[in-house]
């Protein structure tokens, strides 16, 4: 019996932290190298973009979301959880290496913190996940022109927060999420 190297799958997501739009999680395998690999927040949006579509190209992956309801519904940990089930069922019989330092209980995945500027499987993970929830948010700015989505992707800038006070929430956004001045009570 051969001992056949299993493929190496990078897992990462983007939109952990933001106050609106999805959880994006992506799995990649990747066919042959490619160069200018690195964690997607190191790199600018045209070069991200040039990326996504080389790794799309060069890669096997997967790509899973869970919207700000299911973020809400269900807690970041259990929707990174299904994350990465969904990647190990999707890309069946890899090495499962994810970004961080948590595998949120899920077995048989190995964790590196930075992973995502290491090692390029995860760098091109980074990638994909970051293009498609940026996307997301660059959609959700026509339909929601106030918030300014298309400028800071649901993060918590100052023009987010003052959006939020002046308009209250949309439907992406995370209501779980809670915004000083906007969750306190009042006396009046």
């Amino acid at each position: 019996m051969q001992n056949e190297t299993k493929p190496l799958c990078g897992i990462d997501e983007a939109g952990r932290g933001p106050l609106a739009g999805a959880l994006v999680m992506a799995g990649v395998v990747l066919k042959k190298p490619i160069d200018g690999l690195m964690d997607s927040k190191k790199l600018t949006e045209k070069r991200r973009e040039a990326l996504y579509t080389i790794v799309l190209e060069n890669a096997e992956y997967h790509i899973v979301s869970f919207s700000a309801k299911e973020v809400d519904d269900l807690g970041i940990s259990k929707c990174l959880q299904k994350g990465l089930q969904s990647i190990q069922n999707a890309l069946d019989g890899c090495k499962y290496l994810f970004d961080g330092n948590s595998t949120f209980g899920v077995d048989n995945v190995s964790t590196m913190v930075k992973a995502d500027d290491k090692v390029p499987e995860v760098s091109a993970a980074s990638i994909l996940a970051k293009v498609t929830r940026d996307r997301e948010m660059i959609k959700m700015a026509e339909i929601y022109p106030e918030y300014g989505f298309e400028k800071h992707k649901g993060y918590g800038t100052k023009a987010h927060i003052e959006a939020l006070m002046k308009y209250d929430r949309c439907e992406i956004h995370r209501r779980s999420f809670r915004v000083k001045g906007l969750d306190e009570p009042t006396l009046f």
